[in-house]
C-alpha cells in the first residue's frame, strides 16, 4: 500500500490518498509494475482487447531488479549483472489523481530513445535542453501526418539504447497522454508519462541488445501475424478512379508496361453514395466488379476493397444500418441513442466493437457483401477512418435522418470552433471528460474534435474518454474474425489506419495520408522502422510517391525504388493530385521493374524473416543499431536500414544522385557485382546513384537465398529456380535460412525449413519437411570473396554421394565462385572449396587483405 505523504498537492484534481502497488517477476527478463487506486476499482485496458502475458514458472534467474524507497516513495529497475539504473524515479514524486497520472524517470544526458509512436518525429526521439520533446498519444485522422503531433496510433513503449545495453518500457494504458522527454540541469535527462486515466500498468523488458528486446516485446504484445506470400508484392490503388473501367485499364496498362501487379485495390469510390457495404449501380455495377475479380484470379493476381466503420443512417438504402439498429450494436451517447457523426455518406452511426453482438454483426455483413460466390471475391479488406474519424465538432447531436452536404463540411473542415464556446452539461460531479484537468497536447483543441465524442458510453459502460485509442485495434480483430468466418482455411490480410498496442498479431498498417514531398519520403523510414522494429508490426509500409499532392517523376523514380524495400508495397494516392501509376513516367517505370525484380528475386528471403518474425518476433527490417549495438554513429541513424538481418539498403534522400552513407567496420559485398567492401567506420558518398538504382550491400556472415529470376505475378515467381549467395564475413564463416509452405494456408499441411552454414571452405545445406518443392531447385551457389580460383568444388549428400557439378566460375574481378549446380530444395548437401593450399596466414583463399573503400 501506498500512503499519501503530507499534504495533497491536487495540481490536477484531487490525489488519490492511497494505492496499492504489485511488482511481479514474470520472467527472467521482464518485470510488471502496476499502481493502481487501493479502493476505488479503476478503467485499465480489457483483456479481451490485450492479453496479458502470463508468467514463466519458477525457478528463473532475474537479469533486472526492483528497488523502492518508502518515504517518500520511489523505485527504480537496475540491471542484475551491473547495478546499472534503467528506470529511477528519485526526486520526481508519484502524482495520481483520478484525471491524472505523472510518474517520471532520469534518463542519461544523452539518451537513445525509439518508440512511443505513432509519430513523424526523427525515428531516435530529439532531447533537448532548450526544447521539450512531447509525444502525444491520442488516436486522430492526421492528414498530411505533420511532425510533431499525435497521428493515428498510440504504441506507449521505447527502448533505451546504451553503449552497455538496450532495454524496453512499456506503458500498458489506453488513455490519452503525453510523454515528455527533455533535458534536465545536471549530467542527466528525463521522460515523464502525463496520463489523463487508468492505471500505472509498466512491463520492463531486460534485453540487453536490441534485437532481444524486440522478441521480449513480442511475448508481450503477441508474435505478428502470419501473412499470405502474395501480399509482399506490389499493390496499386487511388481514391478517385472514376468508375469500374478505370480500374480495367490500370490493370491492363501495367501488363502492357511489363510492371507487375499482384494486388488491385479500390478505395470508396465503389460505393454507393459511399455508403459501406453497397455498390454504385452506375460507376460500379456489381457484375462488373465481379467480373474484374474473376478476370484477376484467372491471371493469378488479387483483389481488395476498403471498409470504413462508420455506417450510414440511411434506411431502406443502407442495409447494414437497419441489420445493426436491429441488434442495437451502435456506440451510444450520454443520453443513451445512438451517436450520429458525419463521415463520407453524411450522417453515420459507428459500431460499438464492446457490443457482445458486434462482432457477429459484423462478420455477417462481410458474408453477405464478400460472399466469394454472390458477392465479391475479395482477397483482403483494408479498413480506414477507425481512430474512428467525424468531420463532426462538438456538440455533434444529428438526426440519424439529417440530410448533410458532405461538399459543403469539407470546405469548412478546418474552420475548428474556439475551444471556449462549447462546454459539456454531461460532466459528473468527480470527472470532466471534455475538458479535463490536464489538457493533453493533442492537435485539435478538445479530444472530441472529429471522432466519437469522449463522453459516448459503450454497451459495458466503458467510456469512449478511457477507450478511444482502442477502437481501431478493435475494428481490426472484428475484421479478422469476419475474414476468417469468410474463408475459415486462409490467412487473413487486412491493412488498417489506426493501431494500438498489440496489434501486429492481426493485421498489417500502412502510414496514412502522407504527402508527395521528400521531406515526408524520408519520414516513410523512420514510420516504417518505427512499426516494424519497435511496435512489432512488420507488415507496414507508406503510400509510395506520396497520397496528396502532385509527385514528380524523380520523386516517384526514388520511391518506387525505396518502397520495394518495405515490408508493404502499395502505390496509392488522392482523388485531387496527378495519376501517378509507376507507368505514367518513363523513368518510374524503369525504376519499378528495376525495383520489383529485386524485391521479387528477394520475396521468399523476406517471407522468411516474415515467419521468423511470427516465431519469436525477429524484426523483418531493422534499424542499423540493432545489428551494431555498440557502434554509436549507428545509434542516430534513420535514413539506412537492414532489410531482414543480411541487406543494407541506403536510399537517395533528395533530387541529386549522390548518396551519403555510413558504412560500419564491417564486411559487405555489392548487391550486383558482389564485389567485397570493407567498411571504414565512417561516412562515404556513393556518386552517381540513377533513378533505377539503390545502393545495396549484403552483410558480410550472410547466406541469402533468392530466385534466380523475377516473374509478373508471385504464383509464377513460386515456379522459379533459387540461386544461393554465401558472403562470408570477418570470420570467414556465414548463416542463413529458408522457410516454404503453400503461402495462404492458416495451418500448413507441410513445411520446408532449410539451414544454411558455411565455414571458410564448406557449405552445408541441411532440409527439413515434408512440403512438395514441385522441382524447383537450387540452379547456382554463388560464394563471394573467394580471391583464388579453386582447384575444384565437390558436392556431396549427407551418405556421401557426390552430386553433379554443372559449371564452375570464377570471376577474378569481383572475387566470386559461381557454381552452376541443380539440386533439389527439399536436398541435403555439403558444397566444398578445393584449392592448391592456405595462403601465409593460415585462412583461405578468401581470408587475405583487401584495401580499405
Amino acid at each position: 500500500d501506498l500512503i499519501l505523504a503530507g499534504e495533497p498537492c491536487d495540481i490536477y484534481g484531487k490525489d488519490i490518498q492511497k494505492l496499492f502497488l504489485r511488482v511481479e517477476y514474470q520472467t527472467d527478463s521482464r518485470i510488471r509494475v502496476r499502481i493502481t487506486d487501493a479502493f476505488q476499482s479503476r478503467y485499465e485496458v480489457p483483456e479481451s482487447v490485450f492479453p496479458r502475458p502470463k508468467p514463466a514458472g519458477n525457478p528463473f534467474s532475474p537479469t533486472i531488479k526492483f528497488r523502492f524507497a518508502t518515504n517518500p516513495f520511489a523505485f527504480s529497475v537496475l540491471r542484475v549483472e551491473t547495478n546499472e539504473v534503467l528506470f529511477d524515479t528519485e526526486n520526481y514524486p508519484l502524482i495520481f489523481a483520478p484525471q491524472y497520472i505523472r510518474l517520471k524517470t532520469t534518463l542519461p544526458a544523452n539518451a537513445n530513445i525509439y518508440g512511443l509512436g505513432e509519430h513523424t518525429d526523427s525515428f531516435r526521439l530529439p532531447i533537448d535542453r532548450h526544447h521539450t520533446t512531447t509525444r502525444t498519444l491520442w488516436n486522430r485522422d492526421s492528414f498530411g501526418i505533420s511532425p510533431g503531433t499525435n497521428l493515428y496510433g498510440a504504441h506507449p513503449i521505447y527502448f533505451d539504447h546504451r553503449t552497455t545495453g538496450t532495454h524496453g518500457v512499456f506503458m500498458l494504458n489506453s488513455n490519452g497522454m503525453d510523454i515528455k522527454l527533455r533535458k534536465e540541469d545536471g549530467d542527466h535527462a528525463s521522460l515523464e508519462y502525463n496520463m489523463i486515466g487508468g492505471a500505472v500498468d509498466l512491463y520492463f523488458l531486460a534485453g540487453p541488445n536490441p534485437v532481444d528486446v524486440a522478441r521480449q516485446y513480442a511475448i508481450v504484445a503477441g508474435m505478428p501475424a502470419e501473412i499470405p506470400y502474395w501480399s509482399l508484392g506490389l499493390h496499386q490503388c487511388r481514391f478517385g478512379y472514376k468508375d469500374i473501367d478505370e480500374v480495367k485499364g490500370v490493370i491492363a496498362n501495367y501488363s502492357a508496361a511489363g510492371i507487375p501487379l499482384e494486388t488491385m485495390w479500390i478505395d470508396i469510390d465503389y460505393m454507393d453514395d459511399r455508403l459501406v457495404f453497397t455498390t454504385d449501380p452506375n460507376k460500379y455495377p456489381k457484375n462488373q466488379i465481379q467480373k474484374v475479380v474473376k478476370q484477376l484470379h484467372e491471371d493469378d493476381q488479387h483483389f481488395i476493397m476498403m471498409v470504413d466503420p462508420a455506417v450510414g443512417t440511411r434506411s431502406g438504402q443502407a442495409g447494414a444500418y437497419d441489420r445493426g439498429t436491429q441488434l442495437d450494436v451502435w456506440v451510444k451517447g450520454p443520453d443513451g441513442k445512438p451517436h450520429v457523426g458525419i463521415v463520407w455518406p453524411g450522417a453515420t452511426v459507428f459500431p460499438d466493437w464492446f457490443h457482445p453482438s458486434a462482432n457477429a454483426f459484423w462478420a455477417e455483413e462481410f458474408k453477405r457483401f464478400f460472399d466469394p460466390k454472390e458477392g465479391f471475391d475479395i482477397d483482403g479488406v483494408w479498413i480506414d477512418m477507425n481512430e474512428p474519424a467525424s468531420f463532426c465538432y462538438p456538440p455533434c447531436n444529428l438526426d440519424p435522418e439529417a440530410v448533410v452536404d458532405i461538399a459543403e463540411v469539407m470546405l469548412t473542415l478546418d474552420n475548428i470552433p474556439p475551444l471556449e464556446n462549447v462546454e459539456s452539461d454531461s460532466e459528473s460531479e468527480e470527472l470532466n471528460l471534455n475538458r479535463p484537468p490536464y489538457a493533453i497536447q493533442n492537435a485539435l483543441p478538445r479530444l472530441s474534435d472529429r471522432t466519437v465524442p469522449v463522453d459516448a458510453v459503450h454497451h459495458n459502460g466503458l467510456l469512449e474518454y478511457d477507450t478511444h485509442n482502442l477502437y481501431g485495434s478493435m475494428m481490426s480483430i472484428a475484421t479478422r474474425e469476419a475474414m476468417l468466418a469468410r474463408k475459415p482455411d486462409l490467412r487473413p490480410f487486412i491493412i488498417t489506419r489506426s493501431t494500438f498496442a498489440g496489434i501486429g498479431s492481426k493485421t498489417g498498417k500502412w502510414l496514412g495520408d502522407n504527402i508527395s514531398n521528400w521531406d515526408q519520403y524520408r519520414f516513410s523510414i523512420a514510420g516504417m522502422l518505427g512499426f516494424a522494429s519497435i511496435y512489432q508490426v512488420p507488415m507496414v509500409g507508406s503510400d509510395v510517391c506520396g497520397f496528396y499532392g502532385n509527385a514528380t517523376e524523380s520523386l516517384c523514380a526514388r520511391w518506387a525504388m525505396l518502397g520495394a524495400f518495405s515490408p508493404f508495397y502499395r502505390n496509392h494516392n488522392d482523388i485531387a493530385s496527378i495519376p501517378q501509376e509507376f507507368y505514367r513516367w518513363p523513368a518510374v517505370a524503369r525504376a519499378a521493374k528495376v525495383a520489383v525484380a529485386i524485391r521479387y528475386r528477394l520475396l521468399d528471403y523476406l517471407y522468411t524473416a516474415f515467419h521468423k518474425a511470427h516465431l519469436d518476433g525477429t524484426p523483418v527490417v531493422q534499424p542499423l543499431f540493432f545489428a551494431y549495438p555498440e557502434d554509436s554513429a549507428t545509434f542516430g541513424i534513420e535514413h539506412q536500414f537492414l532489410f531482414g538481418d543480411g541487406l543494407m539498403v541506403s536510399p537517395a534522400l533528395d533530387e541529386s544522385n549522390e548518396v551519403e552513407i555510413y558504412l560500419p567496420d564491417d564486411i559487405y559485398y555489392e548487391f550486383t557485382t558482389r564485389r567485397i567492401l570493407y567498411g571504414p567506420g565512417a561516412k562515404m558518398w556513393v556518386r552517381q546513384v540513377e533513378l533505377d538504382e539503390i545502393p545495396l550491400l549484403i552483410r558480410g556472415g550472410t547466406i541469402i537465398p533468392m530466385r534466380e529470376e523475377s516473374a509478373m505475378t508471385t504464383k509464377e515467381l513460386r515456379k522459379k529456380d533459387f540461386e544461393l549467395v554465401v558472403a562470408p564475413g570477418s570470420d570467414w564463416a556465414a548463416k542463413g535460412s529458408l522457410y516454404l509452405d503453400d503461402g495462404v494456408s492458416l495451418e500448413q499441411a507441410s513445411t520446408l525449413e532449410v539451414s544454411y552454414a558455411f565455414d571458410a571452405t564448406e557449405l552445408t545445406v541441411t532440409a527439413a519437411g515434408r512440403y512438395n518443392v514441385n522441382g524447383v531447385k537450387y540452379s547456382k551457389i554463388s560464394i563471394l570473396g573467394i580471391s583464388e580460383r579453386p582447384l575444384d568444388v565437390k558436392i556431396a549428400l549427407a551418405s556421401g554421394k557426390p552430386i553433379a557439378v554443372r559449371r564452375i566460375d570464377w570471376d577474378a574481378q569481383n572475387e566470386v565462385v559461381n557454381v552452376d549446380v541443380a539440386i533439389s530444395l527439399s536436398t541435403s548437401f555439403t558444397l566444398r572449396l578445393e584449392f592448391a593450399e592456405a595462403d601465409a596466414d593460415g585462412e583461405s583463399a578468401g581470408g587475405h587483405a583487401h584495401d580499405e573503400l
